[in-house]
């Protein structure tokens, strides 16, 4: 059976640890972060989260089921910070625009973290308000619910797939990224046209482009798409 996590309130500590804090659930996912950081998944254990916060690793348990648990609460946390630096303008188009690019940027900030967390869903209170509020967008632009749920599972994700992606390549050590990232010049620039006349004649342009996340001009693709739909369905579309 599994083990029952109880509200935090009822799980706080009442004393600091050894480094004079106090638990949290919050302060356990921030420490998390920063390991993740630091070691990588491979380094984020419970002995070394007790010993970082200075508590014995067992305390964690009070406040997470275990490590995957931590795990989901990690996404949640990401999730959060993307919907922090979000405001709504009431157009739908910018809307989900910057929200899209504000939950790819908040992954990509961490990006071991958004490595071990993009694909899961926890479920948790910070995840399902960004949820509802891509939700929201669609239905409040005019999608009925079936076409709100599909334009929904693709931008969320898309966001995903690419935060996944692109931290990927971050989470590369800097000689391996500088070994990927000179490969266009090194051996796609050099491609003779003879053989490969497509790449040779945008060679330059491939190299300039491929430094760079392909996200916004998917992004803006998917956002044509529904406002296409609106237009057709006799809905706002994109001006």
């Amino acid at each position: 059976m599994p083990k029952r996590v109880v509200p935090e309130e009822a799980r706080r500590r009442r004393r600091p640890t050894r480094q004079g804090v106090v638990l949290s659930e919050t302060l356990i996912v921030r420490a998390a972060l920063r390991m993740l950081r630091e070691h990588g998944s491979a380094g984020l254990t419970a002995r070394r989260l007790g010993a970082a916060l200075g508590a014995d690793p067992s305390t964690l348990y009070r406040y997470f089921a275990g490590m995957d648990d931590l795990a989901r609460a990690i996404g949640d946390e990401l999730m959060g910070r993307a919907l922090d630096r979000w405001t709504a303008t009431g157009d739908w188009r910018a809307d989900l625009r910057a929200l899209g690019l504000a939950v790819h940027s908040s992954y990509l900030a961490h990006p071991q973290a958004a490595v071990l967390t993009a694909s899961r869903v926890s479920g948790r209170p910070r995840e399902i308000a960004v949820d509802e509020t891509i939700l929201g967008i669609l239905r409040g632009a005019g999608l009925s619910d079936p076409a709100a749920v599909r334009f929904y599972q693709a931008f969320i994700d898309l966001a995903l797939a690419f935060a996944a992606l692109d931290a990927g390549e971050l989470a590369l050590s800097e000689e391996a990224r500088t070994r990927d990232e000179e490969m266009w010049d090194s051996t796609y620039a050099r491609l003779p046209a003879t053989s490969h006349p497509n790449i040779a004649a945008t060679a330059r342009l491939l190299a300039a482009r491929m430094l760079h996340s392909a996200y916004p001009v998917v992004l803006d693709t998917l956002l044509d798409g529904i406002a296409a739909e609106l237009a057709a369905a006799g809905g706002p579309a994109a001006e």
